[in-house]
């Protein structure tokens, strides 16, 4: 399953920059004026895991395979996106193909780089970006809540959906991301947002984009976009995307020392990858042989016949069982055989919940 993050932002804030160096490929066009992106820019990277050379190393397999996250470069947002303003609605609509949101948040001040706003001020900045999403939002809510009331009339029924949808477009209107919602899984609610691409439903990653020196010591724009996360219940990272570009074009080990200069032992690609799958839920689990060593993405939770799906259908219409290594024990045992040998392999069934880092092989049958 590929994570899709789109990265959105104010014009001129460092989106594209980030973009570009995220993904590795000067393939997102960055310049000093607004809409400079237009089409989003998609590309599919892989993510590090140091767990995978720790597999390889004892496996000693013919090639690793990483699991991805799918970046999308989205035109930067203004004032006035949820009617229209700088093709707004074409840019909302590509925030719904993304399954969690980067928000860039320009934190540095560069006369050399025109703000739309004149000047840099983080908190109005996010807020312009969510006031967007939220109208956006409440539009989508008062047009399905219109429909429905039309049914209701005919339908008795419906008039528990009615009232609930009334609830929720107060919610909003309030200003509140429907994401804070307090639904239950089976209510109506509950459906309405599954089967909507919600904006302001997706979680949030507020990226601050400083420059280098306030990687190490954050100036107050970072405080205040910080304390803004942890009041939304949010995450937050701190990326310098003119940095970032400089690593694009480095050596493995020209970007780990250029890293170290600066007392970090991440990248900007890492950091995201790392907090979209925190955010999301999400984990790892890995098969291991003498083709290849290979990450499968999982949402916590998923019990193994689902987790033996996201390889292919079949293993999870013919699930019978799985075989499974802690991670750590395949380590501490030298691999498969050691793990068997000392007992620590499993077989669990249709009801074992995946761990991260489990290596698992599926027995199935169709």
């Amino acid at each position: 399953m590929a994570l899709g993050v789109g990265i959105v932002g104010l014009p001129n804030v460092g989106k594209s920059t980030l973009f570009n160096a995220l993904t590795r490929a000067q393939n997102a066009e960055s310049a000093n004026y607004p809409f400079c992106t237009i089409e989003p820019n998609k590309a599919s990277v892989p993510v590090s895991d140091a767990r995978l050379d720790q597999l390889a190393v004892i496996a000693k397999p013919r090639k690793v395979i990483k699991t991805t996250v799918d970046f999308i470069d989205i035109a930067g947002l203004v004032r006035g996106a949820s009617q229209g303003e700088g093709l707004g609605n074409k840019f909302l609509a590509n925030i719904r193909e993304a399954d969690a949101i980067l928000h860039v948040v320009r934190s540095f001040a560069d006369d050399d780089v025109v703000h739309v706003e004149g000047e840099v001020d983080p908190i109005r900045d996010i807020e312009i970006i969510e006031t967007e999403l939220l109208l956006a939002d409440m539009q989508s809510l008062e047009k399905r809540l219109e429909r429905i009331a039309k049914q209701a009339r005919a339908d008795k029924d419906l008039r528990k959906d009615v009232e609930a949808m009334e609830l929720l477009l107060a919610h909003v209107n309030a200003g509140n991301p429907i994401r804070t919602y307090p639904w239950g899984k089976d209510d109506v609610i509950g459906t309405t947002m599954r089967e909507s691409q919600f904006l302001t439903n997706k979680p949030v990653i507020y990226c601050a984009n400083v420059s280098e020196q306030e990687l190490e010591t954050p100036n107050q724009n970072v405080k205040k976009i910080q304390q803004y996360a942890a009041d939304k219940g949010c995450d937050v990272i701190l990326v310098s995307a003119k940095m970032e570009a400089e690593l694009a074009g480095l050596s493995d080990q020209e970007r780990i020392d250029f890293l170290a200069a600066y007392g970090l032992t991440e990248s900007g690609l890492e950091q995201t990858a790392r907090m979209a799958y925190h955010t999301l839920g999400l984990a790892s689990y890995f098969t291991v042989g003498p083709l290849e060593v290979r990450a499968w993405t999982f949402q916590r939770g998923w019990r193994a016949p689902k987790c033996a799906g996201v390889i292919h259908t079949d293993f999870e219409r013919g699930f019978i069982r799985a075989e499974v290594i802690a991670f750590d024990d395949y380590l501490r045992l030298n691999g498969e055989a050691g793990a068997k040998a000392a007992g620590m392999m499993r077989l669990e069934g249709k009801e074992y919940q995946v761990q991260d880092g489990d290596v698992m092989h599926f027995l199935f049958n169709v």
